[in-house]
Parts: C-alpha cells; structure tokens; sequence
C-alpha cells in the first residue's frame, strides 16, 4: 500500500494546480484534487510555488491551517462518498449536501472525520466509523 509522504502530498496538490492552470491532461486523481483547488483560491499562493510549500511548517503552534492537510481531507472524504466506505457515508453526505451545498458539507465533514481521528488516537483505538457516520448525520438535522 502507498503511504505518500507530506512531502509527497505537497507535491501531488502543487503539481495539480499546475497542470491544471497551464491546460494540461489531468489524471483522474489530478482532476478531483484541482475541483477542491478551485474551491480554495486562498490557497494558490502556496500551491504555484512547490519549493516553497516544501519548506512552510504548518505546525499547530504556528497557528495556521495547513492548506494540503485540508485539501487532503477533501480528497478523502469525496473518496469515502463514492464507494460509501465507512458505510452509511455516502447518504449522510448527499443529505448534508443538500442542506449546506457540497463544499460547506464538506467542512462540516472534516470536523467529524478529525473528531474522530484525535479520539482514535488520543486514546489508542482503531477509528470508530459508526460513531464518524453518526456525527456526520446528525448535522443533518
């Protein structure tokens, strides 16, 4: 299995965006990663300049988000929609996309997928994707 660096990762979004902004053939991964990219105008700065995104520390204490965390989170949320894994996913998405629209049902998202993440590893348990799918449909409400 891949386990991609974040150097890796910071690459993948930088070579995206370029590909993207000079017209170029996106793989399908590319093609994906660049819809979330136009989302986050905020965040080209950062993305036209790779060298520069290898050097940036986004550490917590630095108190800015980390751009290709979050775009990452994207990527994987869209790749757990579309083959409803944890199961259940996909509807408790397609029904907070219809409340919120699919970029803020994405944020929202986010916010249950690292809930879950920290409590995972805060207390040294595999993820819980019942209790992730339950907190996504609850913001349905």
């Amino acid at each position: 299995m891949f386990t991609p660096s974040s150097d890796d990762v910071r690459r993948f979004f930088c070579e995206a965006y370029r590909k993207q902004r000079s017209g170029e053939i996106l793989s399908p991964m590319d093609a994906i990663a660049a819809d979330w990219i136009v989302q986050h105008p905020e965040y080209a700065d950062v993305l036209s300049d790779a060298e520069a995104a290898l050097a940036r520390d986004y550490s917590v204490e630095g108190g800015q988000a980390n751009p290709f965390l979050h775009l990452s989170m994207h990527l994987s949320i869209a790749e757990q929609v579309s083959i409803d894994q944890p199961p259940g996913i996909r509807a408790a998405c397609n029904a907070l996309t219809q409340r919120l629209g699919a970029h803020d049902a994405h944020h929202e998202i986010m916010e249950c997928l690292g809930q879950m993440i920290w409590t995972s590893q805060r207390n040294g348990v595999p993820p819980d994707s019942v209790a992730y799918v339950e907190c996504v449909r609850a913001r349905c409400a």
